[in-house]
C-alpha cells in the first residue's frame, strides 16, 4: 500500500495497549471540543440572527466561509510542520487558540466582530486533524486503522450533541453569548491534558517501516514543493482521488445540513430551540455515535476478506441513506407517537438512519489515505484531504443552502419553506458521492491486482 522501503528489524514503537487507548481517548476529547466549537453556531443562528439583524447568506458565511477558509488553508504549512516536528505540542497549541476564540464570540457585537472570532476558531482548528491523523496512523497497524480513526471520528458526533444540548439550554436559559463562553473556556484545560500527558509516537513503526528523515530544509519553496508532491500523491492515486471526492461531496451535503438543520425545524416546523437542541444531541450523538464505530469495525472485518470493502461500506451507506433524508425534509410534522402526553414527530424517527448511516464515513475515508500514503507524510495527506472538503464541504456547504434559501424565499416567495426545499436540493448529492466509493473500490482492487496503485 504505502511505499516505503520496508527496513530491516525495524521494531515498532513500544507503546503499551493501555497508553494507546488513553493517547486516542483524548485526541478524541480534542476532536470532540473543535466540533463543539465549531458547529455550536448551527443550534445559535435564530438568536444571532434575531439580536444582530442578518441574512441566511450573512449566517451562512459566519458558519461556513468565515471559518473554513484559514481552517483548511493553515492546515496545510501546518501539516508540512508535523511531518517534521512535534505532533504533540502543534495539538496543544490549537486546542488552546480555538478555546479561546469561541469564547471571544460571545463578546462580538456585530456581524463583521463575529466573523472575525469565528476566523480565529479556524486558525486553531487547522493545527488539530492533520496531526492526529498522523499520530494514529503510527499508534494502529493497517489492521486496526479503519476501528482507531472511526473511535477518532466519535468526536463529530460527540461534539455535535454537546455543543446542541449544552449551547441550547444554555442560550435558553442565558442568552446564546453565555453558550459561547461555556463551550469555549474548558478546552484551555484540554490543551494542557495533551501537552503533559502525551508523548509523540515513533513514525511509521507500526508498518514495520524505518523512520524518513527530511533530507531538505523547510521554507517556501520547498513547502510548496512538498504540497504539489502530496496532491500529486492523492490525485495520481485513483483510489485515495475518488475516497477525496466522495468525502468531500459528503462533507458539502453534511455541514450545510448540520448547520442549517436547527433553524429548519424551528422555522418550517415551529419547533423550540430546547426541543431541536435536545433531540438533535441524542440523535446525532448517541446515533451517530454508534453508526461511526459500527462503520469502523464493519470495514475492517469485511476488508480483510476483500479490500474493496475499504470504501464499498460507505457507498452503499450513502445510497441506503437517501430514501431516509428525502422524507425527513418533504413530510410534514406529523406526530408518529406519544410519550407519555409529549408527541414525538416522525420527523426524530426519520433522523435516526439518516444519523446512524449518515456516520459511517469518516473512519474508513480518514484511513484509506493514511494507508495509501508513506509515513513521513500522512499530515500533509490529511492536510490536503481537508483542505479540499473543508474548503468546498465546510466552506460552501453551508454558504450555497443560505443563499439557496434566500434565492427561494425572495426570488420565488416559499417563505419558511425555502430553507427545506435548499436542503433537500443539496440531500440528493449523497448519490454522487457513493458513486465515488464504489469508484474507490474498484481501483483497489485493480491496484491490488496488477502489484501496484493504478
Amino acid at each position: 500500500m504505502a511505499e516505503a522501503a520496508m527496513a530491516k528489524g525495524a521494531v515498532p514503537a513500544k507503546l503499551s495497549p493501555g497508553y494507546r487507548r488513553y493517547a486516542l481517548m483524548i485526541l478524541v476529547l480534542g476532536y470532540t471540543s473543535s466540533h463543539v466549537d465549531r458547529n455550536i453556531m448551527g443550534i445559535l443562528l435564530e438568536p444571532i440572527k434575531a439580536e444582530l439583524l442578518l441574512s441566511d447568506t450573512q449566517l451562512g458565511f459566519l458558519s461556513g466561509i468565515a471559518f473554513a477558509i484559514f481552517y483548511a488553508t493553515l492546515g496545510i504549512p501546518i501539516a508540512l510542520v508535523a511531518d517534521r516536528g512535534n505532533r504533540r505540542n502543534i495539538i496543544a497549541w490549537a486546542i488552546a487558540i480555538w478555546s479561546g476564540m469561541t469564547a471571544l464570540c460571545g463578546l462580538a457585537g456585530n456581524f463583521w466582530q463575529l466573523a472575525l472570532a469565528r476566523v480565529g476558531v479556524g486558525v486553531g482548528e487547522a493545527g488539530s486533524s492533520p496531526p492526529s491523523h498522523s499520530m494514529i496512523a503510527d499508534m494502529y497497524g493497517p489492521d486496526e486503522r479503519a476501528s482507531a480513526m472511526a473511535v477518532y471520528s466519535l468526536g463529530v458526533y460527540l461534539g455535535v450533541m454537546i455543543g446542541f444540548l449544552i449551547g441550547g439550554w444554555v442560550a435558553v436559559w442565558y442568552g446564546w453569548r453565555s453558550a459561547f463562553f461555556v463551550v469555549g473556556l474548558p478546552g484551555l484545560l484540554l490543551a494542557l491534558l495533551v501537552r503533559f500527558t502525551l508523548v509523540e509516537p515513533e513514525r511509521g513503526g507500526v508498518d514495520g517501516m524505518a523512520p524518513e528523515k527530511a533530507d531538505t530544509p523547510l521554507n517556501i519553496k520547498t513547502g510548496f514543493g512538498l504540497v504539489r508532491e502530496g496532491s500529486r500523491h492523492l490525485w495520481h492515486t485513483a483510489a485515495a482521488r475518488h475516497v477525496v471526492c466522495g468525502v468531500t461531496i459528503t462533507s458539502f451535503v453534511g455541514y450545510g445540513g448540520v448547520m442549517w438543520g436547527p433553524a429548519f425545524l424551528i422555522r418550517t416546523h415551529g419547533m423550540s430551540i430546547g426541543e431541536v437542541s435536545t433531540f438533535l444531541a441524542i440523535i446525532v450523538g448517541v446515533i451517530g455515535g454508534l453508526g461511526a464505530y459500527i462503520g469502523g469495525h464493519m470495514t475492517d472485518r469485511l476488508a480483510r476478506k476483500d479490500e474493496r470493502w475499504n470504501t464499498w461500506v460507505v457507498a452503499w451507506a450513502k445510497m441506503l441513506v437517501v430514501p431516509f433524508i428525502a422524507a425527513f425534509y418533504l413530510m410534514d410534522n406529523t406526530p408518529a407517537f406519544y410519550l407519555g402526553t409529549y408527541p414525538i414527530s416522525i420527523l426524530w424517527v426519520l433522523y435516526v438512519p439518516i444519523s446512524f448511516l449518515g456516520a459511517f464515513y469518516l473512519g474508513p475515508s480518514f484511513a484509506m489515505i493514511q494507508t495509501l500514503t508513506p509515513p513521513a507524510k500522512r499530515a500533509l495527506a490529511s492536510a490536503v484531504m481537508l483542505f479540499i472538503l473543508n474548503i468546498i464541504g465546510l466552506g460552501f456547504g453551508p454558504q450555497f443552502v443560505g443563499i439557496l434559501s434566500d434565492f427561494f424565499n425572495h426570488t420565488m416567495g416559499m417563505g419558511n419553506q425555502s430553507l427545506r426545499w435548499a436542503l433537500f436540493g443539496t440531500s440528493l448529492l449523497n448519490i454522487w458521492a457513493a458513486a465515488h466509493y464504489f469508484l474507490a473500490g474498484h481501483y483497489l482492487k485493480k491496484s491490488s491486482s496488477a502489484g501496484h496503485r493504478a
